[in-house]
């Protein structure tokens, strides 16, 4: 089952925004997600918010789906306007799930044209859709491409067999190479995703997963150490014992061979599990990744979808719901962040809006210190560091431990500047647990 939303306040029946003015200028960037939960089948080691036909059911139409997600484009847009957030172009839109792919190719376009349609694109914007490499063919990839795509994420997770069943992919490790060449010749940027630490995958499993992705000569490549999340499968098979977890140690020889074979390849790291080549003297980095990680404004569509609105003043009656006192006026409360989330299950997500209702589920408004600590656990994965004085509480005896132990640069810690090294990166949850204190 996919994860409960999280705990929140009411939302308003104005809507997530209802009481909340925005204050900030035009220059803070703004992105678009849009969640498509629908899959194929329902992966063992997966928590996302998705659905099979079978588990839907009734009420949730595929087909209807691409005007729905509609409907909450339009209902966003006239709800950031009340809340006189400033009009600006759209920088990135990301299509994830789920398999955004299981819906034709024309309803993705639809969705796309209705986001350029409410707020435009900048010039250049980047536009991604992930994707199962059994979910497309060549005039799919072409169709998205005129459309206004320009980027491609491909759920390649190994080129192991027997990894694959485990992970019970449904498609053919061969059939990797075709469908990179597919959206090569549709113009459109690609991006690989791998997953490491699979129970079984050994070593020379991961090696071959690695050199396979990197024969494809794509220009971008993201590797995730894979977590067992509470609810599922595959959390159940390992706590009857039917499989067994890697441990630290195997996980962390795994990420070292492929930080090394893909920066041996012109792919460097730019986030701590994503790699990038450069193109034109720039790393050919996943522009709405980045926005989440430089903490920009988005808004998420579709059921279970979260987004963020970075600052902002709200009515003193909510202040007092959450308990924050630092009150800028008799009247208004300073909020560090506004972060709303909407219904879960794509039925109850359809009928809220086919009744003009907005779909969100709850919200929070975050204090500073919630934001600091959210800008540092985000800020500090990036190959380009943070600012030290940035932080809360700098203490240079901290800082220097961390240099002394090879978790950060000393060279970069001495312009002010904390940037993860090798060891860094592998200890990072650790290394923020430290330097903020929790």
């Amino acid at each position: 089952m996919s994860p409960a939303l999280p705990d929140g306040d009411t939302v308003p029946g104005g809507g997530p925004l209802d009481g909340w003015t925005a204050d900030y200028d035009r220059q803070r960037g703004f992105s678009v997600y849009v969640h498509v939960p629908f899959c194929k089948v329902r992966c063992g080691y997966c928590d996302f918010n998705t659905y099979t036909a079978t588990e839907l059911g009734g009420g949730a139409s595929q087909a209807a789906y691409a005007q729905t997600a509609a409907l909450e484009i339009d209902l966003a847009a006239r709800q950031l306007d009340q809340a006189a957030v400033p009009s600006r172009a759209v920088q990135s839109v990301f299509f994830g799930g789920g398999t955004p792919t299981m819906l034709p190719a024309t309803d993705l376009a639809v969705i796309l044209s209705r986001v350029q349609q409410a707020w435009s694109l900048e010039a250049g914007a980047e536009v991604t859709t992930e994707a199962n490499p059994d979910s497309v063919d060549q005039r799919y990839l072409e169709t998205l491409a005129t459309a206004g795509f320009t980027r491609i994420s491909f759920g390649m997770q190994s080129a192991v067999p027997h990894v694959l069943t485990t992970l019970e992919r449904t498609h053919d490790p061969a059939r990797i190479p075709q469908v990179v060449e597919w959206a090569k010749q549709a113009g459109l940027a690609v991006s690989l995703d791998l997953i490491y630490g699979t129970p079984g995958e050994s070593l020379d499993d991961w090696r071959r997963s690695v050199d396979v992705a990197l024969s494809t000569r794509v220009d971008h490549i993201s590797a995730y150490a894979l977590v067992v999340e509470d609810g599922t499968k595959l959390a159940t098979q390992v706590r009857r014992g039917m499989v067994e977890m890697p441990n630290a140690d195997d996980q962390a020889d795994k990420y070292e061979l492929a930080d090394q074979a893909f920066s041996e390849a012109g792919l460097h790291w730019y986030e701590i599990s994503n790699w990038a080549r450069e193109i034109d003297g720039k790393p050919a980095a996943c522009q709405h990744n980045l926005a989440y990680w430089r903490g920009d404004d988005w808004w998420g569509i579709g059921p279970g979808a979260h987004s963020y609105l970075a600052a902002g003043y709200f009515e003193d009656e909510a202040a007092h719901a959450v308990g924050i006192d630092n009150e800028v006026t008799s009247t208004t409360t300073q909020a560090h962040g506004v972060r709303w989330w909407n219904v879960k299950h794509p039925r109850s997500y359809a009928a809220k809006l086919e009744s003009a209702a907005s779909p969100a589920a709850g919200r929070e408004f975050l204090t500073q210190e919630q934001a600091t600590l959210e800008r540092v656990m985000l800020g500090i994965r990036l190959s380009e560091g943070m600012t030290i004085s940035d932080l809360p509480d700098p203490n240079p005896a901290v800082i220097a431990g961390f240099v002394a132990r090879g978790l950060i640069d000393g060279r970069a810690a001495l312009t002010g500047t904390l940037k993860l090294t090798l060891r860094g990166r592998l200890l990072a949850d650790a290394l923020i647990t430290e330097l903020m204190g929790l």
